[in-house]
């Protein structure tokens, strides 16, 4: 079965460091393997309502761009967070999805915890000052991918601030190039 990655972007700001690394990583992917590029800016999602609680705990059927992520994720063997390190964790865009992932695990017939479990979690994000203050995000990440026996990949970190600076860290750019090779 031919791979489809799924990358979701969860920068507030197009072209910035994270999807240029995420972008320079895809470009290594092998032939056959399809690519889904999602901004979920463009695909805002509500607040979370936990609602395991009351009543019976079920969730409805998720509608609108909720609906959208929710298939795009479910059609993806493999998942990539881009999400740029915003004060050590994941933007709120992008915890705002994981979020959803509790709902999407209760509504009935999905069966989305079991569907995800084997699919490959990865991460791509640029930090300002150290890659040690990334901990929090991958995290994150290897935990979200343990609970859901999802493979974790592992997360490609790459140095910079300003939208372009990711491209002069060689180490982060060189370890893109092989990334998503077993």
């Amino acid at each position: 079965m031919d791979r489809t990655f799924l990358f979701l972007l969860g920068s507030s700001r197009t072209g910035g460091n994270t999807e240029t690394l995420a972008r320079l990583a895809a470009e290594q992917l092998p032939a056959g393997a399809g690519q889904r590029w999602l901004r979920l800016s463009d695909l805002p999602l509500p607040e979370f309502e936990d609602l395991r609680h009351e009543g019976e705990g079920v969730y409805p059927a998720p509608t609108g761009h909720a609906a959208t992520l929710l298939d795009a994720t479910l059609q993806a063997t493999d998942l990539v967070i881009a999400s740029p390190l915003y004060w050590y964790s994941l933007s709120a865009g992008t915890k705002r999805y994981l979020d959803h992932w509790s709902g999407w695990m209760r509504v009935p017939g999905v069966d989305f915890k079991a569907r995800m479990a084997g699919r490959t979690l990865w991460g791509v994000t640029s930090y300002a000052s150290s890659p040690d203050k990334a901990e929090p995000l991958i995290g994150t990440l290897r935990n979200t991918a343990e609970f859901m026996g999802m493979p974790f990949g592992g997360v490609l970190l790459g140095g910079g601030t300003r939208p372009g600076q990711v491209e002069s860290d060689t180490d982060a750019t060189t370890r893109a190039k092989a990334f998503f090779t077993p």
